[in-house]
């Protein structure tokens, strides 16, 4: 096995792209991360992706990627895991370079939601359910994680504002970054005051549906630190670890729906193989889409005991000079979750802070990240720790 580095990123900013299609967002930001990257050329196309055949009418989708950024006769293949399409597709492009099978990888995430009503965008999300036992009754995803909030809440026993300083943290992180949809920051008294969603879930607890795409060549790191020598970046970055776990569909299925088993699995293999321990990380990029996620990533993770994840966040643990900076670009709150998007966004952005260049939202000397794509209700989960070389 060879080591894998990032040898070059691009990104669209997060929004409503009215102008713009799936497949131009894609070509916007694979362009830009070849442009980084020196190359024009590339053995292979990855591309993650959750709802286009939904959302867009577009399947083969990898293939007019590829087509349309002009990188055939490439392989392209498009890579589905609900919402951790984007960290799966990370997790192929990075097995196939440290497998010696490619040279040079292309990995894409994106995703193209606001052309369709909330209406339509609930049910294409709704698909990472299990049809037959949870979608069929009507359980959208944010009904699946209110009841999860709800079971929290009752068994922590505090009130929905514990969860408010996540949010808060989110949207501040976010203000520092040019690429989020909400930059703006958000107090205690408007998270109390956001109506709901699905109770306990309000609209400031919840990732917005939105637009983006953001990508990554891979390369064997050896080449990733030449070309960081010669474009006199402060580091390259080498994938230290890669790691996949599943856990049932349905959550009524699960031993304990509170305790996320494919988050803890994950997260335990990805810091062994890449022999660190969570007291090396100096950050975490969960998979925020809902304040609770957040929560019961953290304590499924080891961040935090069970339900004490809440305190800790009250206490600033996890804010930008906190013991463990989380969301520090915004996360899937602040800058946004284009659902097969975010788990590429995340490692743009966790590559941005190891090299030193994530701006007014760095982390001070951050050599080791962790970033984590969940699909589903914690039914999948991809992490992996990247590190400065």
């Amino acid at each position: 096995m060879r080591d894998v580095g990032v040898l070059g990123i691009g990104q669209t900013p997060v929004g409503e792209h009215w102008d713009r299609s799936l497949r131009d967002l894609a070509v916007d930001a694979a362009r830009a991360a070849l442009e980084e990257a020196g190359l024009d050329r590339v053995d292979a196309v990855y591309v993650g992706n959750m709802a286009s055949g939904i959302l867009c009418g577009q399947e083969n989708l990898a293939t007019l990627v590829a087509d349309a950024a002009g990188l055939l006769p490439a392989e392209a293949v498009k890579i589905e895991a609900a919402c951790a399409s984007g960290g799966a597709a990370v997790r192929a492009g990075f097995q196939v370079v440290a497998g010696g099978l490619h040279e040079r990888v292309l990995v894409i995430g994106v995703e193209k939601m606001t052309d369709r009503l909330t209406d339509g965008v609930t049910a294409a999300l709704a698909t990472a359910a299990d049809a037959d036992y949870e979608a069929a009754h009507g359980a959208s995803f944010v009904a699946l994680n209110a009841l999860l909030m709800r079971r929290y809440l009752d068994e922590r026993r505090v009130g929905r504002e514990a969860f408010a300083p996540f949010a808060i943290l989110a949207h501040a992180n976010a203000a520092k970054n040019p690429q989020a949809l909400f930059r703006q920051p958000i107090t205690a008294a408007q998270f109390a005051a956001s109506p709901a969603v699905a109770e306990p879930i309000t609209v400031l607890d919840s990732a917005g549906i939105c637009d983006g795409a953001a990508a990554l060549v891979l390369a064997p790191v050896e080449e990733c630190r030449r070309r960081a020598s010669g474009a006199r970046r402060p580091a390259a970055v080498r994938i230290a670890s890669s790691a996949s776990v599943t856990d049932t569909l349905a959550l009524g299925d699960r031993r304990d729906p509170l305790v996320w088993e494919s988050v803890a699995g994950s997260a335990r293999r990805a810091l062994k193989d890449a022999g660190v321990s969570l007291k090396d990380l100096d950050f975490y990029e969960p998979h925020d889409a809902f304040t609770i996620v957040t929560a019961l990533s953290l304590e499924a993770c080891g961040f935090a005991d069970r339900f004490a994840a809440v305190d800790l966040a009250r206490e600033g643990r996890f804010d930008a000079g906190g013991d463990l900076p989380i969301c520090t670009l915004g996360g899937l709150k602040g800058r946004g979750h284009p659902v097969g998007a975010s788990g590429t966004y995340q490692f743009v952005e966790a590559v941005l802070q190891l090299r030193g260049t994530a701006g007014e939202a760095q982390v001070p000397g951050a050599r080791v990240g962790m970033t984590q794509s969940v699909g589903g209700s914690g039914s999948v989960a991809l992490t992996h720790v990247l590190e400065a070389v």
